[in-house]
């Protein structure tokens, strides 16, 4: 039985940021660990991950989630397995996924973002990735939001980071008659068409016409665009979308490390009205209730060899940061999960 430590170490923004994260802007802080009040339950961090949407809660100004102070621990999801509980729904031994954040110990109230896992046929990890917050953030996106058509043309703008290859292979699973993504780097390329099955990859690095590119790419349009990268690339697509077209927002890349002021626009918003085109967002945890079904399905797809899966792995909690921060200038893609402690045998 894994002892019950008496505090545990976090990561903490030590500084806000400026354009790309570096070092500085963390630090790591030992902090002590409460006796659990009814109702909490305490894990211990097996896995958690590096998630670019956090970049937006380093820094003041306008976001979807409001921006961390100085001395605040940082979130993100998290796999643990429950040393101690107050909780009769949680017992010890169980593995859950959570929004534990970047420690080695979280302590939860038994509400918000913590699922037990109800089996171990996957990886583990899988449960922050594919089958977590960016696996169901495709999913709905691609479900609810686009109310994907078999036979739908689909665009995946990032269609290497972990929500925009999961939302290609979704589509191509149901029905999409063509799927296109756009990505940098000749591995990323391959790996997109060779392993998940696109049928043509744009590199919006080296296109010398991003929008030409796009249009032979699929000239017949697209009926979906499922963003992960802001402003400049939808406007872009915009022209090459079909009549009743979607557009799903699903995350800013590109933006997220520039200043708002300098945030580039949308400009091309007549086509919205000569072909009748519909742009939502979403926060995924509007469809908390649907998880656990949309994960046996997606679960399946992945054990039939449908859905492939790419992990970039790291190990300790000093690599947290460098994780998060090789998400803006690393080339090697795939979810980034950084292995805090050893699994339960």
């Amino acid at each position: 039985m894994t002892q019950r430590p008496a505090s545990t170490r976090r990561i903490v923004l030590a500084s806000q940021a400026a354009g790309v994260p570096v070092a500085g802007n963390f630090r790591i802080e030992e902090t002590p660990l409460p006796a659990l009040i009814e109702g909490h339950v305490l894990t211990r961090t097996l896995y958690c991950s590096a998630d670019p949407g956090t970049r937006s809660r380093l820094s003041s100004g306008a976001s979807y989630a409001a921006p961390l102070r100085i001395g605040d621990p940082i979130d993100g999801f998290a796999v643990g397995e429950v040393i101690e509980s107050a909780n009769p729904r949680f017992a010890v031994g169980d593995v859950v996924a959570t929004g534990g954040g970047w420690a080695e110990h979280a302590i939860f109230a038994g509400r918000g973002y913590i699922q037990k896992i109800p089996h171990r046929r996957l990886p583990l990890s899988n449960w922050i990735g594919v089958l977590g917050v960016p696996g169901m953030t495709a999913w709905f996106g691609l479900k609810r939001v686009a109310g994907l058509k078999p036979g739908d043309r689909v665009l995946v703008t990032s269609a290497a980071g972990p929500v925009g290859a999961t939302a290609a292979q979704i589509a191509r699973a149901m029905g999409a008659s063509r799927v296109v993504g756009t990505a940098s780097g000749a591995d990323k390329a391959a790996w997109l068409r060779n392993e998940a099955g696109l049928d043509d990859i744009v590199d919006y690095k080296t296109a010398p016409d991003l929008a030409a590119a796009l249009k032979a790419a699929s000239p017949e349009g697209y009926d979906v665009l499922f963003d992960n990268v802001g402003n400049e690339m939808i406007d872009t697509v915009i022209p090459l979308l079909r009549p009743g077209a979607r557009i799903v927002i699903s995350g800013q890349l590109a933006d997220y490390n520039t200043p708002p002021d300098k945030v580039r626009g949308i400009t091309n918003t007549r086509y919205f009205i000569a072909s009748r085109l519909r742009m939502e967002g979403l926060v995924v945890f509007d469809d908390l209730k649907g998880f656990p079904a949309a994960q046996e399905e997606l679960g399946g797809m992945i054990e039939r060899g449908e859905v492939k899966v790419r992990e970039h792995r790291y190990r300790g909690l000093e690599a947290v940061p460098q994780a998060f921060i090789d998400l803006f200038t690393d080339s090697a893609f795939g979810r980034r999960i950084i292995a805090i402690g050893d699994e339960p045998t």
